[in-house]
């Protein structure tokens, strides 16, 4: 009998014990969520020095936060008419880097209308491909819907030096040429970015557009 009762004894002690070792271990913490991007932003202002008096500045802002983008347009589908857009950022590749935003777009001003676009960019090694298109359709007068688009070529010669080609079909100013082509050159330092476009070189008056950009 009595080896039975401290049997028993025995197994209540370390039943016990080892209750209080499972109650004294910490629990560990949930893990954290992962950190989301900042909000990333761009103003990017381009006056154009066209012929025939046409002359006009353009300024554009966008604001991206994961794969959300915003963007804001004034004087770009036409002159005197702003835009507002929203869109979905998407990116696939390392070495041969693919993004491309879909884009939905609202127009008012000399033109009002609904625009569907998109942005692209195609980027291997030093040589990059990116295009701006969209197609506007006047809800006021369907007849004068029309087509944009801006695709560029460019190479970085250095990190801070790039040169390129570039076209662009727009309705915001007029030439003889349905649509603008010429050439461009870039620099950039930190967050600011000066290119030089010259539209159709070969004309006797050739359009020239001075960008100036910066992210922050």
């Amino acid at each position: 009998m009595k080896r039975r009762h401290h049997l028993a004894i025995l197994a209540f002690v370390l039943l016990i014990s080892t209750g209080l070792r499972a109650q004294g271990t910490p629990t560990a913490p949930p893990a954290p969520p992962p950190a989301q991007q900042p909000w990333a932003y761009s103003l990017t202002t381009d006056g154009y020095i066209a012929p025939k008096g046409q002359s006009y500045v353009s300024p554009v802002l966008t604001a991206d936060h994961n794969w959300l983008h915003l963007e804001a347009r004034y004087n770009y589908e036409d002159q005197r008419t702003g835009s507002l857009w929203a869109g979905y950022n998407f990116s696939v590749g390392k070495k041969l880097q693919f993004a491309v935003t879909p884009m939905i777009g609202g127009v008012f001003g000399d033109i009002t209308g609904i625009a569907p676009g998109c942005e692209l960019s195609l980027t291997y090694k030093k040589l990059q491909f990116t295009s701006s298109s969209e197609y506007v359709f006047d809800t006021g007068n369907q007849a004068n819907s029309f087509f944009y688009s801006w695709p560029e070529l460019t190479y970085s010669l250095l990190d801070w030096l790039k040169i390129g080609l570039v076209a662009q079909h727009t309705k915001a100013y007029h030439t003889s040429l349905d649509t603008q082509r010429g050439f461009l050159v870039g620099v950039s330092y930190k967050q600011l970015e000066f290119t030089t476009y010259v539209m159709n070189p070969d004309l006797d008056q050739p359009t020239t557009i001075l960008e100036v950009g910066v992210t922050f």
